[in-house]
């Protein structure tokens, strides 16, 4: 299997940064949009969509800003792939973006992009986007 390939997505959203927070940060914000369903024990989560489910470990985080889960294997090791949900704030006009990192294999970048910003993801918080890959 090739590697993956890291890309970023950028959601500009209409909320405060503290609200924002606990829609990244905890399994039932992470359940609102990211994930069908999300479990968490301890520094592990496992997160549910239809056609199966990924585990991660919380390997950091910081209040108001940013998580980040790294990818874990069938024995709970890390892997070399990880997920970052990082808030930005303009700080002359205030306005507030969600960056998303995440890896993924080149012929499914698209789709998992798509399943960023699917109609649940627009209820939850009404916004455009922008995304590049590197």
């Amino acid at each position: 299997m090739s590697p993956k390939i890291r890309y970023e997505i950028e959601f500009p959203i209409n909320s405060s940064p503290q609200l924002l927070y606990q829609y990244i940060s905890t399994p039932s914000g992470l359940q609102e949009w990211f994930a069908d369903n999300v479990n968490s024990r301890g520094e592990f989560f496992t997160f549910v969509w239809n056609d199966g489910e990924e585990n991660a470990r919380l390997a950091s985080k910081k209040s108001g800003e940013k998580v980040k889960f790294k990818w874990i294997d069938e024995d709970n090791k890390d892997t070399e792939y990880y997920f970052e949900l990082r808030i930005l704030e303009d700080e002359i006009t205030k306005d507030v973006s969600l960056m998303v990192i995440d890896f993924a294999q080149e012929d499914e970048i698209d789709e998992s992009k798509n399943m960023l910003i699917d109609a649940r993801t627009y209820n939850t918080f009404s916004f455009e986007y922008s995304s590049s890959s590197t």
